[in-house]
């Protein structure tokens, strides 16, 4: 059996990661759209970066299935980058190497997550 820890190396190990600094310099742009993976909860707890699109972690394959009943417009919109976070980067890892085998290549991860963006000043909003 292979640990939740060795999927994630797996997973960081092929997906393309960024820091706070180049998340910071992608906010707000019209190509890129920001992912938030968390549950409700954490969300209504912590608060998110300001337009995020809520993806619970386990429908986000789904979502962004453009050919399936569940795809979303927001994370099926052509020519768009998608940064994907967390609360430390783990689920966004595993997600963005799922969405990568589903031929979703305009795909990364927020590294160190919510917290990290949180912890480095950069704006958040309560929703």
């Amino acid at each position: 059996m292979r640990s939740a820890q060795a999927l994630v190396d797996g997973a960081l190990a092929v997906v393309t990661t960024i820091g706070v600094d180049e998340a910071r310099s992608l906010h707000g742009r019209v190509d890129v759209q920001f992912v938030d993976l968390r549950e409700g909860a954490e969300l209504r707890e912590r608060g998110t970066i300001p337009g995020a699109f809520h993806a619970p972690r386990g429908l986000v394959e789904f979502w962004f299935d453009a050919g399936g009943p569940w795809a979303k417009p927001a994370l099926t919109r052509p020519g768009v980058r998608y940064v994907l976070f967390c609360a430390i980067g783990w689920r966004s890892a595993l997600a963005a190497r799922s969405l990568q085998e589903m031929g979703i290549d305009h795909v990364c991860h927020l590294g160190g997550g919510y917290e990290a963006w949180h912890e480095a000043g950069a704006p958040t909003e309560r929703r």
